[in-house]
């Protein structure tokens, strides 16, 4: 009886951590979206006149860290 649990308890811990994998993946998806929502909304600005340069460059570099760190599959999600 004692193996049963153990290992119930084991296969419960793996389908605990497969869903904060999973939890963190869209996390990092749906962050890595508005980063680049937040790119596109600075370079219209700027090109409409009422943005900078300096606030597309911050996006841009905000969203290459957010690539480095988690991948660019949100890219083609």
């Amino acid at each position: 009886m004692a193996g049963f649990l153990d290992r119930a308890k084991e296969q419960a811990q793996r389908g605990l951590t497969q869903g904060k994998q999973k939890l963190d993946d869209v996390q990092a998806q749906r962050a890595g979206g508005d980063l680049l929502k937040s790119l596109g909304a600075a370079y219209l600005a700027e090109r409409r006149g009422s943005g900078s340069p300096q606030a597309t460059q911050q996006a841009l570099q905000a969203l290459e860290s957010h690539i480095a760190t988690h991948g660019d599959s949100f890219l083609r999600a």
